[in-house]
């Protein structure tokens, strides 16, 4: 009976199972933690891979993240994302092409476009007067020599005070030492609006500083913006041109040469006598020693009155700036002398370098030379002395406050004084 119960399973009941049936049940249970094993090497692995990858690409861009985080450290004038792109344009490999091109693309998107509506009025600028005490300024005859003629309306129907010319602050020797008025640029575009100055240059005198960084090399840095000492007497400042890099553009403060002048540059000069001008420079690397100081940019706009012929030849040169070339429309500024030898400033938005050569020329200069471009940098800012130094902006700049030049700025500038007796130099205290 043992014997046939062990020959075979029972009712219900199941067999053992031998050797041989328990060997394909056992491998896989025997492979399963080996399965198991497998994502998680390769998961490791993977891990380990981007971990490599991303030393490695840190080892790459530490240098680049130290340049930045260095470069946004120092102490700066301006705001966070025209600082990031300084330092793309001066730290990165064909930064300054980069920033270029998409400047130059943003820019074109966002031009201004022909026609819209016509203003009803303009932005108001300079010192009202009362009509009767603007009478009594035409009929004297010492006042009247100190004014310029009033500019010329583009538009046939002129709107109230364009091209009239109105104190920025108190008279100088019975005069006024700076005026403002604002017109309007083109018919085509009506609602651009150029804001101009004009300093008489025998009741001011005029200084160019260097910023923290324009330009590169400085014989003196001195305190980056107006000094304490000379605030009593400061009238008014303005932006300076082209940097350094962008056309080799020179500068000297009182006989000593800060970037080397560059022959054949458009290069506003003021002399230890007073006299301001706008040569196109022969005289080496540096100015001699009657003059105070020099700044140069680019090629000249106005030569005797005219406008340069190369700007219709090819506008878009290299030699009107690399940044933007001269066709795209965008803020840009630029300075003059008329034919008595006073200097005018001109800022005015979506222009070309073209239009803004006939702004200068319409204003009265027969000499001009293009400043800085691109709507960060444009700055003209005048003083009256109402309850303190009073700044007022002439022409908005939202990037900009009219504070700036009295706190110390990344970019070289000039500022206009009171004319003291004696030769004229730049002051750094």
């Amino acid at each position: 009976m043992d014997g046939l119960r062990r020959s075979g399973p029972g009712p219900g009941e199941s067999a053992p199972p031998d050797a041989a049936d328990s060997l394909p049940v056992q491998a896989p249970l025997a492979r399963g933690p080996e399965r198991r094993a497998q994502p998680r090497e390769a998961a490791a692995r993977r891990r380990r891979r981007r971990i490599l990858i991303a030393a490695a690409l840190l080892v790459v861009l530490l240098p680049a993240i130290y340049s930045y985080t260095s470069w946004m450290l120092q102490p700066t004038s301006l705001s966070f994302g025209v600082r990031s792109v300084e330092w793309v344009r001066h730290k990165v490999p064909f930064g300054n092409w980069l920033v270029d091109e998409g400047e130059h693309v943003y820019y074109t998107l966002n031009a201004p476009e022909k026609g819209g509506p016509q203003l009803k009025s303009l932005p108001p600028v300079g010192l009202s007067q009362p009509r009767t005490s603007r009478v009594r300024t035409a009929k004297a005859p010492t006042h009247a020599a100190a004014w310029p003629p009033r500019i010329k309306p583009v538009f046939p129907h002129s709107l109230p005070g364009e091209g009239v010319w109105k104190p920025a602050g108190p008279p100088v020797d019975g005069g006024p030492p700076v005026l403002v008025t604002t017109f309007r640029t083109e018919l085509g575009y009506p609602e651009l609006v150029a804001y101009v100055a004009w300093f008489d240059h025998t009741r001011t005198a005029i200084a160019y500083y260097p910023g923290r960084y324009e330009p590169p090399n400085a014989a003196v840095r001195g305190p980056m913006m107006v000094p304490y000492d000379q605030r009593w007497r400061l009238l008014a400042t303005f932006n300076g041109g082209f940097t350094y890099t962008d056309g080799a553009n020179g500068s000297a403060d009182n006989g000593r040469m800060n970037e080397p002048l560059t022959d054949g540059n458009a290069t506003l000069i003021g002399y230890r006598d007073g006299r301001i001008a706008i040569v196109k420079w022969s005289g080496g690397p540096n100015a001699g020693p009657d003059v105070a100081w020099a700044r140069q940019s680019l090629a000249p706009i106005v030569w005797n009155g005219r406008l340069n012929p190369q700007l219709d030849a090819n506008p878009d040169s290299p030699q009107w700036g690399y940044t933007l070339g001269g066709v795209t429309r965008v803020w840009r500024t630029g300075v003059g002398i008329d034919r008595r030898g006073n200097l005018i400033y001109a800022a005015a938005d979506g222009q070309t370098v073209i239009t803004m050569a006939k702004i200068l020329q319409h204003a009265g200069a027969v000499r001009a030379m293009e400043f800085d471009i691109n709507p960060e940098w444009h700055t003209l800012i005048t003083y009256s002395r109402h309850h303190g130094l009073d700044p007022k902006e002439v022409g908005p700049n939202p990037m900009q406050p009219a504070t700036r030049y009295l706190v110390p700025d990344d970019r070289d500038f000039f500022a206009v004084y009171r004319r003291l007796p004696g030769q004229v130099t730049v002051p750094f205290r």
